[in-house]
């Protein structure tokens, strides 16, 4: 549970960072943007596989670059759920999921890929 709040926080980060570097990205509150980190990691743990696997086709079709469009998908739809959060076009919805995949990729190589291990104790 602690990998993956600690995740969530690198996600709120990754997002706020979008939201200063993309044109017309919109965060309204910090609570706003916990929620958003949160809304992502669920929406990346339960909803991400069951629309992968439907679009597997287009995914191998197109060698895998509909994997960006779903992502950007994944991301736009937690904007469209949560109230506060507002992303413009798709366009920005897919230059928020770079820079959130980047911060993710650096906080996993901070932290360790399981979450918290990096740092707790072996017996």
């Amino acid at each position: 549970m602690m990998g993956f709040l600690l995740r969530a926080v690198i996600a709120a980060c990754g997002l706020w960072l979008a939201s200063v570097w993309v044109p017309g990205v919109r965060i309204d509150t910090p609570g706003t943007l916990l929620l958003a980190g949160l809304l992502l990691g669920v929406v990346n743990a339960i909803v991400r596989p069951i629309v992968f696997v439907l679009t597997l086709p287009i995914t191998i079709v197109t060698l895998g670059l509909f994997l960006l469009v779903l992502n950007a998908a994944m991301v736009a739809l937690v904007a469209r759920m949560l109230p506060g959060f507002h992303i413009p076009t798709f366009g920005a919805a897919l230059l928020t999921w770079i820079i959130v995949w980047l911060t993710g990729l650096i906080g996993s190589a901070l932290i360790g890929h399981k979450g918290y291990e990096r740092y707790a104790r072996r017996p």
